[in-house]
């Protein structure tokens, strides 16, 4: 059984994950806030009597039914009403407020020795990486976020998204195929 810290703790720990790989989905910053705020609350109020080493894969299994639950909101909405612009989510015209570097845990601060150069060039890199993945099918997507940056094995990232673990390796196989195709020709190599 987790205590309220231990879920307070894993929820503090999956948040920008959670945030950024909605973001990828469903491509509008509110949307994804949204998304993952009832996922959070899902997971508390249905799921946060459960042991802590349950928490990670029941949270992601919540973040994919809700994810999937928006867009047939908005597959019905757009069925519904000749009006879109009512239901524009969002500008999409400034920067994310969540920055990929946030996210990784570095152990050293290398800022005071790194050139303004190397720092620039760094984020160029990340940034064209974030858009390589954000232009990948979705299910590709979704399995290369769980595999490598959620650092779930096959069995729980076949769990996560509903599908068999042959699935899974397909989906990563593509998806880290196609990444490394299109950094390759943008001249970015890892």
């Amino acid at each position: 059984m987790a205590t309220e810290q231990e879920l307070s703790d894993f929820l503090k720990s999956v948040e920008k994950r959670a945030f950024k790989r909605c973001v990828y989905h469903v491509r509008d910053e509110e949307a994804a806030l949204d998304i993952v705020q009832d996922s959070m609350m899902k997971l508390a109020e249905h799921y946060g009597d459960k042991p802590p080493a349950e928490l990670p894969l029941l949270f992601q299994r919540i973040l994919s039914n809700c994810t999937l639950d928006w867009f047939r909101r908005q597959k019905t909405r757009r069925a519904l009403f000749s009006n879109l612009s009512d239901f524009d989510g969002g500008d999409g015209d400034g920067p994310a407020d969540f920055d990929l570097l946030e996210s990784l845990a570095a152990t050293v601060d290398t800022r005071e020795t790194e050139s303004a150069e190397d720092s620039t060039r760094r984020a160029q890199v990340f940034h064209a990486i974030e858009a390589e993945i954000a232009a990948l099918p979705a299910r590709q997507r979704e399995a290369f976020l769980l595999r490598y940056w959620e650092d779930m094995d096959v069995s729980e990232t076949a769990a996560a998204m509903g599908c068999s673990e042959g699935s899974v390796k397909t989906h990563c196989s593509r998806a880290v195929h196609a990444l490394g195709k299109a950094l390759k020709a943008k001249g970015i190599q890892l």
